[in-house]
């Protein structure tokens, strides 16, 4: 990301990251160490620190966009393959794919266009993002800020 032709992160707004990424501006991820996953909370496991109630909302977020993202890769297969298309039409796919996504959501299939052939996507083994991760004291500090004021 911090490469010239890295993702854009505009001031004032941040990506959520999981638990390999550093906590740097733009950047957000759980607090390490501490309760994260929805099942930890259940029962009689109370929250018992800011950082758990920002873990626990954190994680409630990523199941709702996993699933959003999960319902486009299965109504648009190729969002499911190893694209070997240059970053600018990855985009540019992944926009058309939301914006068919939200006509069909709002008017319903069309006759005219064809229902994609069922395709079992190629096994990617991903390794990661493959980066050296080092928190970002401000960062840090502003989401342990943002975890108490909840």
């Amino acid at each position: 990301m911090s490469r010239h032709d890295g993702i854009n992160i505009p001031d004032g707004k941040f990506y959520l990251g999981d638990a390999g990424y550093a906590c740097r501006p733009g950047v957000l991820p759980p607090f390490k160490k501490t309760r994260y996953h929805l099942n930890k909370f259940s029962g009689r496991n109370y929250l018992r620190t800011p950082q758990e109630l920002f873990n626990l909302r954190y994680s409630s977020l990523r199941v709702i966009v996993k699933r959003a993202f999960g319902a486009l890769k299965n109504r648009f297969k190729i969002l499911d393959r190893k694209l070997f298309h240059p970053y600018p039409t990855q985009v540019k796919l992944v926009l058309a794919c939301c914006i068919i996504h939200n006509w069909i959501l709002q008017w319903g299939i069309d006759e005219l266009v064809p229902e994609e052939e069922d395709v079992t996507p190629d096994e990617v083994i991903s390794s990661g993002h493959g980066v050296e991760a080092f928190d970002n004291e401000a960062w840090k500090n502003k989401r342990l800020e943002w975890a108490q004021t909840m």
